[in-house]
């Protein structure tokens, strides 16, 4: 065992890493890890970090390895935001640790798990720590491409580039990891097309697996207008159903620590001079509810891509495997019913639907419009 285990599918940029952490030639100060969403950028991130604070490169079982993994070293900082973007004055707290020198730990190292979600002038708070580094201190961002972060900040990182898994290769980590059955473990892995997340996700959760054929149902079921707008209004509420699902109890959790570290008693009214601080927390709270409706939304996006992905092979009569090889028969109807062109046409109507839920189109308009563009022609 060492900490590269759950790096599924990514050999080369193991071998790199890795060497990195045993190789002052081969280390630098900053690193961008770049992939596609599900690459497992975020287990490459955490494993390196584990890697650079362990004696021998990443063994799995030392203290310095286990802390990393389960973060609570005490000098790697993991960063990942659940809100839109990540703030300025996160940045500034983390240039400020940044500076401190390594507590225990061979070196200090910061993980930001979600580089793209900085706006410009918090991406230019960060560069001057990644142009002038603290000695020690380690810097690893990702991104899902290089474009994704400010050119200023990429041209001082040495990027590492991960690429999509092999569906084999992750259906072996469930199998593994998990003790899921190997049979389950490869329809998920299919079906999340690698992301290794989402395939855990499917793979354990039976739930998960009603929703998303539910989802792509609605390529059967839509057949005129009216059942378009009915479709997407129940697409919207699953949205909000699971967001409100997913946050709730955390909401509610953190308000009351809020609370109480304000010295408020349950019951009490909160006396004005503190009332801004509870609104800045339910400001955030609700930020992260409507990142996660949206994510949800484009999940299922995703999914009807990877429907019509299947039913474009076998119109074109690809000898490629389908990514919903348990839904072949419906593929084959969509195929006989409808043309290449229209199924492509289909295509692009859920791209756009994708790209206006990223530049805050009200859901249900882009949904509608999506649905509408999926009824069957003629």
């Amino acid at each position: 065992m060492t900490v590269w285990d759950d790096v599924v599918g990514q050999e080369q940029a193991v071998a790199t890493l890795s060497a990195a952490a045993t190789d002052p030639a081969a280390m630098t100060h900053a690193w961008l890890l770049t992939g596609p969403p599900g690459s497992g950028r975020s287990n490459a991130a955490r494993a390196f970090a584990a890697a650079l604070q362990c004696e021998q490169g990443g063994c799995g079982h030392c203290q310095a390895c286990r802390t990393t993994l389960a973060g609570t070293h005490p000098d790697v900082t993991l960063v990942a935001t659940e809100l839109v973007t990540i703030k300025i004055d996160e940045v500034r707290d983390l240039v400020t640790v940044a500076s401190r020198s390594p507590s225990q730990g061979r070196r200090r190292v910061i993980v930001v798990e979600d580089a793209d979600r900085m706006a410009e002038r918090t991406t230019n708070v960060l560069l001057k720590a990644i142009e002038e580094p603290a000695p020690h201190t380690v810097w690893i961002l990702c991104a899902p491409s290089p474009q994704d972060v400010l050119v200023t900040i990429r041209s001082r990182c040495r990027g590492v580039v991960l690429r999509v898994p092999p569906v084999e290769a992750v259906a072996g980590l469930l199998v593994q990891r998990d003790g899921v059955d190997e049979h389950v473990a490869l329809v998920a892995a299919r079906a999340a097309q690698s992301h290794i997340g989402l395939a855990r996700r499917l793979a354990r959760d039976a739930g998960a697996r009603e929703r998303r054929t539910s989802v792509l149902s609605l390529a059967r079921r839509v057949r005129g207008v009216g059942d378009a707008v009915l479709a997407a209004g129940e697409l919207v509420d699953l949205a909000q159903a699971e967001a409100r699902s997913a946050t709730e109890e955390r909401d509610a959790a953190e308000k009351a620590e809020l609370l109480r570290a304000l010295g408020v008693a349950d019951g009490e009214t909160l006396p004005p001079r503190l009332r801004s601080q509870l609104r800045d927390l339910e400001a955030d709270q609700k930020r992260r509810a409507t990142r996660h409706q949206r994510d949800v939304l484009d999940r299922a996006m995703v999914d009807l891509l990877s429907l019509y992905r299947d039913v474009l092979v076998v119109q074109l009569g690809a000898e490629v495997e389908l990514v919903n090889s348990e839904l072949a028969e419906t593929v084959r109807s969509l195929a006989e019913d409808s043309t290449p062109e229209q199924t492509v046409r289909r295509m692009d109507a859920i791209g756009v639907a994708r790209e206006r839920l990223e530049g805050n189109v009200a859901p249900l308009l882009a949904v509608e419009a999506m649905v509408v563009a999926l009824r069957p022609q003629g």
